[in-house]
């Protein structure tokens, strides 16, 4: 052996053993299963036959996949673009320290507390015309509001739920990121005279990044799997307005029993959410790189 190189700890793969396991079988066993099912026309628990990729060529010529898709893209979309402002937002205008920074933390996690099927159920009767807040009051003042029978409705209070539900956590991203400044660098922007405007723009945004980075990723995973609140809210209604890829795969595995094609689905379905994570990462680094030559230069 090489004086230079440093003996391998044998004892430690021993502490990685129960991770590797608990791993298999949480994630990988599962995904053999999956991708086992996907490749199979079962006809009944004894009689299976070997497909290949029928399955996934099946699923991709699927109109309804494509509706589905596209709401669920333009919903993801929507959720990033009102959490994540309002998120900041939210933090900037937090206390920064004191009892009144910790009872606004309380408050403004409160809502991360409640479980998904009861927010669908807390906002289903909120909406409602006859004994809902919002959907009495905006009745009241002239709006034909129907989340149960207009699909804009249904889409936007589903939106609107969303944000009331998650946007806190945004928030607190960023309020992590905005308390790990250093005050050094607000007391420069105090000595040359910078507005609130240039203290957000040249020290908290650039410095919040790596946190926002994290909280847009959550947001759109999280949102481009949703499932319980709209299941809750609308089922999926009026006719397809709220019906998202999760849903869409819930009613092929479930609903129908048409195992091998939910099985590609949820492939696909898993591969779309590892693509478009991966180009929205680079996206941001890409952000971030060009800012640092920028400020550099």
């Amino acid at each position: 052996m090489n004086a230079t190189e440093k003996p391998v700890n044998q004892k430690a793969w021993w502490l990685v053993l129960p991770v590797l396991v608990c791993v298999a079988f949480s994630a990988i066993l599962p995904l053999m299963t999956v991708v086992n099912y996907s490749v199979q026309d079962i006809i009944s628990p004894e009689r299976r036959v070997f497909v290949g990729t029928e399955w996934f060529a099946a699923v991709m010529r699927d109109e309804e996949l494509h509706g589905a898709l596209w709401r669920q893209l333009k919903f993801s979309l929507a959720v990033l673009a009102v959490e994540i402002p309002l998120g900041i937002a939210l933090a900037l205008s937090m206390p920064a320290q004191g009892w009144k920074s910790s009872a606004v933390l309380v408050l403004v996690a409160l809502s991360l507390l409640i479980p998904w099927n009861v927010v669908g159920t807390i906002w289903q009767i909120y909406g409602r015309a006859d004994i809902g807040l919002m959907g009495h009051t905006l009745q009241a003042l002239g709006f034909d509001y129907s989340y149960t029978g207009d699909p804009v409705h249904a889409w936007l209070t589903v939106l609107i739920m969303d944000v009331w539900h998650w946007t806190p956590l945004v928030a607190l991203l960023a309020f992590a990121g905005l308390r790990s400044i250093p005050d050094a660098y607000y007391q420069a922007a105090r000595i040359d005279g910078a507005s609130k405007f240039a203290v957000f723009r040249y020290i908290q945004l650039p410095k919040m990044r790596e946190v926002l980075m994290i909280a847009v990723l959550l947001r759109f995973m999280d949102s481009f799997m949703i499932y319980t609140e709209p299941f809750v809210l609308t089922g999926g209604g009026p006719g397809t307005a709220t019906t998202f890829l999760s849903q869409y795969l819930t009613q092929k595995a479930v609903g129908q029993f048409d195992l091998g094609p939910a099985a590609a689905f949820s492939l696909i379905y898993f591969l779309i959410i590892l693509l478009l994570c991966f180009v929205l990462y680079n996206w941001m680094q890409s952000l971030g790189a060009a800012h640092k030559e920028h400020a550099h230069a």
